[in-house]
């Protein structure tokens, strides 16, 4: 990946100095405070969709639009992914320019910040990891993965109809209905935890000692003594550095292929423990996210739009969705005593989840390709 944007000796103009990065983290701060208040005006503590995403217990069949929750719930969504996003942002910051900033205000503030925006992110994964999977149910099987309303808990109940026309799913198809329902217990359960989990947190002495820190950066910025006249383009060159070496030791020639049976076995394998291959495009895509950041803060709203980069970005989160996905759908099936057309279909959704891992990847390397072939 070329770096004629970010290398100043290919610049004979000044580069921007601790000013921009001031400004850039004022800004971000402002904005934290500006969607903690509004996400505060909208009562974002009284249903399970309060922070962002929508309720797929909402929905009667998979297929069908989601009916979103009403009384500001959709506000307080938009509040609280603002939140994360500028909480990111300064933190991705801070760690980009260190340097450049008071050492240990910068290291104490970070955590705390990584903290709120991983505490406040769950709730919105747990809800469009469920309509993910649920929606690829659906696509499998060509029947409703939710099981008629009468009958008992658990898997007792009427049995999906079959769809006419496909006699091929039917297998899939008995389970399939039951599978939806097992998911969405076990994560709409995990997400309602998380909202508690997000509600306690806050309301928690903790948040309020991050919120006044991020108010005292919105009017006050701890640069260094030298952050006045230094250029902060080697810094962002050396998070593009780091995001370039990351992408090298990528596993490319694996994501060239259609087919990754080691993804395969160790999704179903009894270790619950994440998949070792994900391990290093997560990073990547944590990466990216820091390049993309240093980006904004060298160039400002002038930034120039780099579409390669957009793409790959997209790819890295679909990689990520996907995975995490399928992890659901093998702890699914490891509950213990299902049915095995339950088991089958869990099966065969964790497979279809891994393809998309697979393709993710692919489309990643197909944008990173471009992008290194496409500069001078």
């Amino acid at each position: 990946m070329a770096q004629q944007h970010l290398d100043p000796s290919t610049d004979p103009t000044a580069g921007p100095t601790g000013d921009a990065l001031a400004g850039y983290l004022r800004a971000q701060a402002t904005e934290f405070l500006r969607s903690l208040r509004q996400h505060r005006e909208t009562g974002a503590g009284g249903g399970p969709s309060a922070h962002g995403g929508p309720s797929v217990r909402a929905k009667s069949r998979v297929g069908e639009e989601p009916r979103e929750g009403r009384n500001g719930t959709d506000d307080a969504g938009d509040a609280a992914l603002a939140l994360r996003r500028s909480a990111r942002r300064i933190s991705g910051t801070l760690h980009t320019f260190r340097p450049l900033l008071d050492a240990d205000w910068s290291e104490a503030i970070r955590p705390e910040l990584a903290w709120l925006s991983g505490t406040l992110a769950r709730e919105h994964a747990y809800a469009a990891r469920l309509e993910r999977l649920l929606l690829a149910l659906h696509r499998l099987s060509g029947s409703s993965v939710f099981p008629a309303p009468t009958g008992g808990a658990g898997e007792a109940g009427t049995g999906p109809r079959s769809q006419p026309g496909v006699p091929e799913r039917g297998n899939l198809t008995v389970g399939a209905a039951k599978a939806g329902a097992l998911l969405e217990r076990q994560l709409t359960l995990a997400r309602t935890r998380a909202h508690s989990a997000a509600l306690q947190a806050l309301g928690s002495s903790r948040f309020h000692a991050v919120a006044d820190s991020v108010a005292v950066l919105a009017s006050e910025v701890p640069l260094t003594s030298a952050a006045a006249t230094a250029d902060l383009r080697p810094l962002a060159a050396a998070a593009e550095e780091r995001l370039c070496d990351a992408v090298a030791a990528l596993p490319l020639v694996t994501a060239g292929h259609p087919y990754n049976a080691e993804a395969l076995i160790h999704g179903l394998s009894p270790d619950p423990a994440p998949h070792p291959q994900d391990g290093p495009w997560h990073q990547v895509r944590l990466l990216l996210r820091l390049h993309r950041y240093a980006r904004e803060v060298l160039y400002g709203e002038d930034a120039p739009v780099d579409v390669r980069l957009l793409a790959a970005g997209q790819a890295l989160n679909r990689h990520r969705d996907a995975s995490e996905a399928a992890a659901a759908a093998a702890a699914a099936a490891r509950t213990p005593r299902i049915a095995p057309a339950t088991a089958y279909a869990l099966g065969v959704l964790h497979a279809d989840q891994r393809h998309e891992v697979e393709a993710a990847r692919f489309a990643f390397q197909q944008s990173w390709q471009k992008q290194a072939v496409g500069t001078p």
